[in-house]
């Protein structure tokens, strides 16, 4: 039976980089989406855009192609926009799962859930550069993408584009906790991950805060739509089924 499955990007990407992993999820028979939100899209003024209006542009693509009985899919700052999208829409839902993804709780807002030194480097390159955020190269390198050889993390980290830091600093709304939720919920952790370092880990301090929650985990960085796209989709898929 085919699933409907909308793989929602972080930072700094677009659903184009979803793409190879999207046509793996495919090959087994499902029907995947690969929106790019609001704020990393061309042309985007990257001071205006904060999280409200990223995850109301998510929202408008699923009414807009009457997207129902989804698995929702989110990584890194997509954690941010699926929660809010759930909060907004839950009829439309069937599961969530977050890929080493951000899980708030409300009044929170991206950078409450990272380590000071983050805050520090991204204010810095905020006030430079009119609200939009690069993500240092040497950051990319050894944090997010440290699977891979030197010529995929250079090629991977030409791809990427500024990102709005006002969808860091905007706090989300929920009208109940993610807990509460009475759709399934997944979490897929890449053990190799230290985007976030391992003193403040992805799992299970944000894992946990799903409440009742499936946990799948493989090896791999916080890049593996780079490094592993097959090994990825294979992964979402269990942790998107029944």
């Amino acid at each position: 039976m085919a699933d409907t499955y909308v793989l929602v990007h972080g930072a700094w990407h677009t659903g184009e980089l979803m793409e190879p992993v999207a046509q793996h999820i495919r090959t087994q028979g499902h029907v995947v989406h690969c929106p790019t939100l609001a704020g990393n899209r061309p042309g985007d003024d990257r001071a205006r855009i904060g999280l409200s209006e990223a995850a109301q542009s998510l929202a408008d693509f699923l009414v807009q192609r009457n997207l129902s009985d989804i698995r929702l899919v989110g990584h890194s700052y997509g954690g941010m926009v699926i929660s809010k999208v759930v909060d907004l829409m839950p009829e439309r839902i069937r599961r969530l799962v977050y890929w080493n993804a951000f899980v708030p709780l409300d009044g929170e807002c991206l950078n409450d859930l990272t380590p000071p030194h983050y805050r520090t480097l991204f204010d810095g390159i905020a006030a430079e550069s009119g609200g939009a955020v690069r993500l240092p190269y040497p950051v990319w390198r050894e944090a997010f993408i440290n699977d891979a050889d030197a010529t995929l993390a250079e090629r991977s980290y030409a791809q990427l584009n500024p990102h709005p830091y006002r969808t860091f600093t905007e706090p989300i709304t929920l009208r109940s906790p993610l807990a509460a939720l009475p759709m399934g919920k997944s979490y897929l952790n890449g053990r190799q991950d230290i985007a976030m370092p391992h003193s403040l880990p992805w799992h299970p301090r944000l894992s946990e805060r799903l409440g009742l929650f499936r946990l799948v985990e493989c090896e791999g960085s916080h890049e593996l739509c780079f490094t592993a796209p097959e090994r990825l989709a294979t992964k979402m898929m269990e942790a998107g089924r029944d």
